[in-house]
């Protein structure tokens, strides 16, 4: 059989029994003109296995991390907001890749169905996306004004900032729902169906634009990073004899992991980004698949790279798993080392 160019959002049988995307209605019987044929769920795949398994690991392992933020005290600055937004968004995009395995190989798939998984997953993503440029940013501050960062102020600053950024995310995630898709209209489709390219266009287009802005603020890191180098050097005659090997050999390590996290950051983000805005319906789903799972992947990632990294939530974690081992000291460290 002739496969249908108009992939959906994530990974969808090929065995439905006719052609969704074209818009005909299935042939049923001339006996039973009323009566559709009973619904067969296709056969499980290893597309679908993937599916379940890695939204179940995604959904998990941000659960720990929201939960460990919210149910702490005393991690409430700036940065711990950011994480516990970042969190969220990433396990939401884990529960839409168990919905969309239940819709799938579980239960009859219809528009809603999909237009609710393709919604959510557009929500989580963005929210995930404009969380990391969030870290970024309060990276940038912590230490371009370390005397002041921190306080009240800025928690209620980044309060109201991820409050825009869960309202914009909404909105752009309920572009579907509310009649920008393509399952009435299969020409206008896009890469991810029922997305129409117009809406992924702009989609990606807006993603870039983070992922540059995000750039930008790292670099502004690197610049501040290398003025507090020069600064101890030009007093290092002040320190200890071993301090300035310390500081050189710290500030290897923090570019290293920077390096990794750019790395990881443009690696999973910039591939999809390009492929929604030159794409179109005819292109290979291939593709699609190599460009989005990644995007999806990066949910994965971002609770290692990200929150796991940083002490005051380690130590959180291991004093809940071996409370008599770890539980001798609470202080909590404002500057980022995430």
């Amino acid at each position: 059989p002739v496969a249908d160019v108009r992939q959906p959002l994530l990974w969808t049988s090929p065995h439905l029994g006719w052609d969704e995307s074209s818009g005909a209605e299935p042939l049923f019987p001339a006996d039973q003109p009323d009566s559709p044929p009973p619904y067969e769920v296709p056969p499980l795949t290893v597309w679908g296995v993937a599916l379940c398994v890695s939204g179940t690991l995604i959904a998990a392992e941000n659960a720990i991390v929201v939960t460990t933020i919210l149910a702490t005290p005393s991690l409430r600055a700036p940065v711990f907001l950011l994480l516990a937004s970042l969190g969220l968004a990433d396990l939401l995009a884990g529960v839409a890749l168990i919905l969309h395995f239940l819709f799938l190989f579980c239960v009859e798939p219809n528009d809603w169905s999909e237009l609710l998984t393709s919604g959510l997953l557009v929500t989580s993503l963005t929210a995930s996306l404009c969380s990391l440029m969030g870290v970024a940013l309060d990276r940038y501050l912590s230490l371009s004004h370390a005397l002041t960062y921190g306080s009240g102020q800025s928690r209620r600053r980044a309060a109201i900032l991820l409050l825009l950024v869960w309202l914009g995310a909404g909105v752009i995630g309920a572009g579907p729902a509310m009649g920008w898709h393509c399952l009435e209209e299969p020409n206008s489709c896009s890469v991810a169906r029922p997305l129409t390219r117009t809406y992924l266009s702009l989609l990606c287009g807006g993603f870039l634009v983070v992922v540059v802005v995000t750039l930008q603020l790292y670099a502004g890191i690197c610049r501040v990073a290398r003025r507090h180098a020069h600064a101890i050097a030009t007093q290092r005659h002040f320190l200890p004899s071993n301090q300035p090997y310390a500081s050189k050999h710290s500030s290897g390590r923090g570019f290293s992991r920077l390096i990794l996290v750019l790395s990881v950051f443009v690696g999973c983000w910039m591939p999809f980004s390009l492929w929604g805005l030159l794409g179109d319906a005819s292109s290979p789903p291939l593709y699609t698949y190599a460009t989005l799972v990644p995007a999806a992947g990066s949910s994965l990632l971002n609770p290692i790279l990200y929150s796991l990294r940083n002490k005051d939530i380690r130590k959180v974690l291991l004093n809940a798993c071996c409370p008599h081992r770890y539980s001798h000291s609470t202080h909590i460290h404002y500057p980022v080392d995430v």
